[in-house]
């Protein structure tokens, strides 16, 4: 069987829910999908990450700090940053952001100082960001537009609005869509999805979270993002390989660092 011309641009397979089969679904990965890029959200998932990079080439790797994670951080973690940026199977800062949902341990104004620390950590070593929002729009497009400005990347499973998606479109930003514009109720991803240019789609999963259907409720995993393309190509009523190879080209575009 021939490789389909997609990547998971996110998915989380250095976590816990696959230390019993990791070497077989990455396997899998690796037979099924041209790459995958696998974030980390704090100091030991980054590593982890990297480690995993160098282990399969298909992989790639992504660091930062998870707004959630924060609480746990330090400005010496910034710093220790940059020099995993030089590493040759690191493409991104990621996955950063700011989470207003899941917030208990992570203060608004911490989680937007780290936010806008790995920010001008990007723009000094010109590496696009992988963004987490959660809740926290309005602060967020602030962030962006201010401080993040002249840094572009993908926003990590696009939940916004459309007039919101429009915004980030001329500011040059990437769109991730995964499992959720599987579900019927997702209206707004999927409008989203629907109305984007086609050279700023990119495909995820966000493994082991947010299965597509029809396995939504198991765990999710790289080769399922051939599931979320296909859906996104009858919702846009294009034909599903030329999408997938346009949002492949669209993260290689972004990624440089991706062979």
């Amino acid at each position: 069987m021939s490789k389909l011309p997609l990547f998971d641009s996110h998915a989380h397979v250095e976590g816990v829910d696959f230390d019993q089969d990791r070497e077989a679904v990455l396997k899998e990965c690796g037979e099924v999908l041209e790459g995958m890029i696998n974030p980390g959200f704090d100091r030991d998932s980054s590593l982890k990450a990297m480690d995993l990079a160098h282990r399969y080439p298909f992989v790639y790797a992504a660091v930062g700090w998870h707004p959630e994670e924060v609480g746990r951080s330090t400005d010496q973690d910034i710093v220790a940053l940059e020099a995993w940026c030089q590493d040759p199977k690191v493409v991104a800062i990621g996955e950063i952001g700011l989470d207003y949902y899941n917030d208990e341990n992570a203060p608004h104004d911490l989680q937007k100082k780290r936010l806008t620390q790995q920010l001008a950590l990007a723009k000094k070593v010109n590496l696009p960001v992988l963004i987490h929002d959660r809740e926290a729009h309005g602060d967020l497009l602030e962030i962006l537009q201010t401080a993040g400005q002249g840094v572009v990347g993908i926003m990590h499973c696009y939940s916004g609005s459309l007039e919101m998606a429009k915004v980030l479109l001329k500011l040059g930003w990437y769109f991730g869509f995964g499992g959720a514009t599987t579900f019927k109720n997702s209206k707004k991803a999927r409008e989203v999805l629907t109305w984007l240019p086609e050279d700023r789609i990119v495909f995820e999963t966000d493994s082991p979270y947010m299965t597509p259907v029809p396995f939504r409720g198991t765990r999710n995993k790289p080769i399922y993002t051939e599931l979320i393309a296909r859906n996104a190509a009858l919702l846009r009523g294009v034909e599903a390989i030329d999408l997938m190879a346009a949002s492949t080209r669209n993260l290689k575009k972004l990624c440089t660092k991706i062979v």
